[in-house]
């Protein structure tokens, strides 16, 4: 079973994001859109024709979106079959959250690392 296939996101805590955002859009050439954020398009290597996206996102300082890690960051990744990821992963010990949300966005599901680092797994919806 292939588990993780990219990044699908970095977000981290900003005591303000709109600041942050703007800083990040003149000094390193960002793009941050009306949300907030910016989608990193690429294509998948061994399917060049597939179109995914890395989302960068700054977070207010008191998001309650990480917890219950403190980590100031979470990072998401993309996987192809999230049921079964998250299966196996609770047959090997690891701390998986109940909740699964399921939208026109894909499916979402979370984890806890040794360190306490919340870790987001995105399966994208099917184009």
């Amino acid at each position: 079973m292939k588990r993780v296939k990219a990044i699908g996101g970095i977000f981290f805590k900003s005591k303000d994001p709109e600041s942050i955002g703007k800083w990040y859009q003149q000094h390193l050439g960002i793009p941050v859109e009306s949300w907030g954020g910016t989608q990193f398009e690429w294509r998948e290597s061994d399917q060049p024709e597939k179109k995914n996206v890395t989302v960068w996102s700054p977070f207010k300082a008191d998001t309650q979106y990480f917890e219950p890690s403190d980590k100031p960051f979470m990072i998401n990744y993309i996987v192809e079959d999230l049921h079964s990821l998250l299966n196996v992963l609770r047959e090997e010990g690891v701390k998986v959250f109940d909740e699964i949300n399921e939208s026109e966005y894909g499916k979402f599901g979370w984890i806890l690392d040794p360190d306490g680092n919340k870790i987001e797994l995105w399966e994208p919806p099917v184009a």
